[in-house]
């Protein structure tokens, strides 16, 4: 580990991906659309998400290749600086698709990271 405990971030990542998918679970696609609430939610979710694998040092990143930094990083980008022009398809998509396999990577990664 660096010298800051990159697990936090990365806590929080597993966190926040796993109430995204929980909010998504029981619900079908055109709620998003009708629900502007579980669209800020889901929104401000996938930025927590995002900023905390940002906070992850490079060399963490690079010792735990199978959980998507980058991509995290760069969906957090595209909600918080196309907050305008959000796609709700992609967001969605993310979420339902993404997000399980990520939060395996990052269970495996924390599960390593804590000696087990």
């Amino acid at each position: 580990m660096s010298e800051h405990d990159d697990r936090l971030p990365m806590l929080q990542m597993l966190e926040h991906t796993r109430e995204a998918v929980s909010h998504v679970s029981m619900r079908r696609r055109e709620d998003l659309d009708a629900d502007r609430l579980l669209r800020l939610a889901l929104e401000r979710l996938v930025e927590i998400v995002g900023e905390a694998a940002n906070r992850v040092s490079a060399a963490t990143q690079q010792r735990f290749i199978k959980v998507p930094w980058r991509e995290a990083i760069s969906m957090r980008h595209r909600v918080s600086h196309g907050y305008d022009t959000v796609d709700y398809d992609l967001l969605w998509d993310t979420i339902r698709d993404d997000f399980p396999p990520l939060i395996a990577a990052l269970q495996d990664a924390l599960n390593e990271a804590n000696g087990a």
